[in-house]
C-alpha cells in the first residue's frame, strides 16, 4: 500500500512535469491570472497573521524578529519532522551529499536535540538545507505555472502547489508512524511553520505591509525568493517574511 501511494505521488508530479502552464515570455515576470481571487486570500491571511503574532510598539515584550525560547522549541520540533520529506526530495534530486548532511542533522538533534525540541546540529556546523517536491519539479523540467495566494499557506506557484501535495503523500512518517502519530506529527509540523511565521512578523511589516501595494511587494519578494532558491547553490537562503505561512 505503502510503494503504491508513493508512486501515485511520483505520477501526479510528472502530469504537472507534462502539463504544468508555462510562465510567460520572460522568467523575470509574473503570471498572475487569478489577481482577484489572490488578493482575497491575501488580506484574509494577513489578518490571521496579524491575529497570532504580537502587536506593533515599543511596549511589545518581546520583538517579533527574536522568537521565544517556546516558539523556538516548537519551530525546531516542526522543522526536524520535515527533514525525511527534505532527505527524500534530496535524493529524487539527485543530490547525495545534501542527503547526507540532511540525514546527519536529523540524528544529531533527534538524538542530542531532543526529538528536535533543540538545534545543536546548526551549533555544530551541520546547516543542511530545504528543499520540497516543488523544487524536485523544477529540477526535472516542470515550469513554474501561474502564481497564487492559498489561505493560511500564503504565495506559491502552481508547480510548488502541486509540491506540497506530493511532498505529504510521500512524506516517510506516513509510512514509518501510526494513523495517530503521523496526524500528530502533521499538526506539529504546521505548529511549527506558524512559530516562524511569528518570529518574521517584524520583517512582513517592514518588506510588505508598510508599501504602497503589499499583494504587489509579497508577490515580487516570493517570486524573486523562490527563484534565487531554486537556481541557486549557496548555502544560506533568503529569508521570505511570508512563504512560510
Amino acid at each position: 500500500m505503502a510503494v503504491t501511494r508513493f508512486g501515485a505521488a511520483l505520477a501526479l508530479g510528472l502530469m504537472l512535469l507534462a502539463g504544468c502552464s508555462p510562465l510567460g515570455p520572460s522568467e523575470s515576470g509574473y503570471n498572475d491570472p487569478y489577481e482577484s481571487t489572490n488578493r482575497a486570500w491575501f488580506d484574509n491571511n494577513l489578518a490571521l497573521v496579524e491575529a497570532i503574532t504580537p502587536g506593533d510598539g515599543a511596549e511589545s515584550a518581546e520583538p517579533p524578529a527574536q522568537p521565544g525560547p517556546v516558539r523556538r522549541m516548537v519551530a525546531n520540533f516542526g522543522a526536524n519532522l520535515g527533514l525525511p520529506s527534505v532527505i527524500l526530495n534530496d535524493l529524487l534530486q539527485i543530490r547525495p551529499d545534501r542527503a547526507a548532511e540532511n540525514t546527519v542533522r536529523l540524528v544529531i538533534n533527534t538524538t542530542v536535540g531532543l526529538g528536535g525540541l533543540f538545534d545543536p546540529a546548526t551549533r555544530a556546523g551541520v546547516y543542511g538545507r530545504r528543499t520540497d517536491f516543488g523544487e524536485t519539479m523544477y529540477r526535472w523540467g516542470a515550469a513554474e505555472g501561474p502564481y497564487m495566494v492559498l489561505p493560511v499557506i500564503g504565495p506559491t506557484t502552481q508547480r510548488d502547489a502541486f509540491g506540497r501535495i506530493v511532498d505529504i503523500a510521500i512524506n516517510p512518517l506516513r509510512y514509518a508512524l501510526a494513523p495517530d502519530e503521523a496526524s500528530y506529527a502533521t499538526a506539529a509540523r504546521l505548529a511549527g511553520r506558524v512559530a516562524e511565521a511569528g518570529a518574521y512578523s517584524e520583517l512582513l511589516d517592514a518588506n510588505v505591509i508598510d508599501t504602497a501595494d503589499p499583494y504587489a511587494q509579497a508577490r515580487l519578494l516570493y517570486l524573486q525568493t523562490r527563484r534565487y532558491h531554486l537556481g541557486s547553490d549557496a548555502e544560506e537562503d533568503f529569508i521570505d517574511p511570508y512563504a512560510d505561512f
